[in-house]
């Protein structure tokens, strides 16, 4: 037996629902859904060291830098989905936030048994895609010891490449291997070590905390529009023209031209509705401002 393993939290036994098998069906909801609400406070309990996940992925892609999720199976399916999300709601490129899980894609919809325990394949996605100093990786892991996580943490810090450990056991090994840890403690699962339950909500939580407030702090939002969204369906076009209307107090007909006028580029065409400016300044002003509109527009 690995003693690691038998003294971690999400490997313990949940007492609160060491009968759920002998429960009604609603009863066995009401235990999960008691479970659940746990698990709010306890990310609530981590802010303090996620404003430093933040604030340290932030100064990394400031610089020019990519940020890269490792996982497995849940927590890699996390990575891969927060990831895959970013360039859809905030117009950036797929390089700047990627997500990886150990198997390789095909581990998306099927376990490949033994992934986990590869760390050289987590080194080896760190070399592939040549992480340096202004990456940043955040290893993904309940337990805090997949050996593909810790292998990736490792190459991308002999790299110079920041680290975050994101994890749900407190003094992890992961923990020892990165600048910052962010660790939700949800307890003991509803079954026993399922943690794709209460720990992989409380990693989806905190990644959706990471990537949204790194994306407000580049700008990548106004007021709290997604300003820079792509595009790419009837919704999504649809969706531009009520955030026009929202930034700018404009009627639709106006969203419809400025936008038309914008070459579809929402962000162009609410400065050039807020600034009475053309297409041009707009541009020039955005590229000014680093992208930042309401900076753009103040001036």
């Amino acid at each position: 037996m690995d003693q690691y393993l038998a003294g971690l939290t999400t490997e313990t036994v949940n007492p609160n629902t060491a009968c759920i098998d002998e429960c009604s069906t609603e009863e066995i909801l009401r235990l999960i859904n008691a479970e659940d609400e746990r698990v709010p406070k306890a990310v609530a309990a981590e802010i303090p060291s996620l404003a430093k996940a933040v604030d340290l992925a932030y100064e990394r892609l400031l610089r020019g830098g990519r940020m890269f999720y490792a996982g497995c199976g849940t927590s890699g399916r996390l990575g891969v989905l927060d990831a895959s999300e970013c360039p859809p709601t905030y117009g950036v490129s797929p390089e700047l936030v990627q997500g990886y899980i150990a198997g390789g894609d095909i581990a998306l919809r099927n376990a490949v048994e033994g992934s986990e325990d590869d760390a050289e394949a987590g080194a080896q996605l760190v070399r592939d895609h040549n992480l340096t100093e202004k990456d940043v990786l955040v290893g993904i892991t309940a337990s805090g010891s997949a050996p593909y996580v810790l292998g990736a943490v490792q190459e991308a810090a002999a790299r110079g490449a920041a680290t975050i450990a994101l994890v749900n056991n407190k003094s992890s090994k992961l923990e020892a291997l990165c600048q910052v840890t962010v660790a939700p403690v949800v307890g003991p699962e509803v079954i026993m070590g399922s943690t794709r339950m209460k720990s992989g909500t409380a990693q989806k939580l905190v990644l959706n905390m990471l990537s949204t407030s790194v994306m407000v702090k580049l700008g990548k939002v106004y007021n709290n529009l997604m300003v820079d969204l792509q595009c790419t369906n009837k919704k999504l076009r649809d969706r531009s023209a009520r955030i026009f209307c929202a930034a700018t107090g404009a009627d639709s007909e106006t969203a419809a031209a400025r936008l038309e006028q914008a070459g579809g580029t929402l962000k162009t065409a609410i400065l050039m509705e807020l600034a009475g400016i053309d297409r041009a300044e707009a541009e020039a002003r955005l590229e000014r401002s680093g992208g930042r509109l309401k900076q753009a527009a103040q001036s």
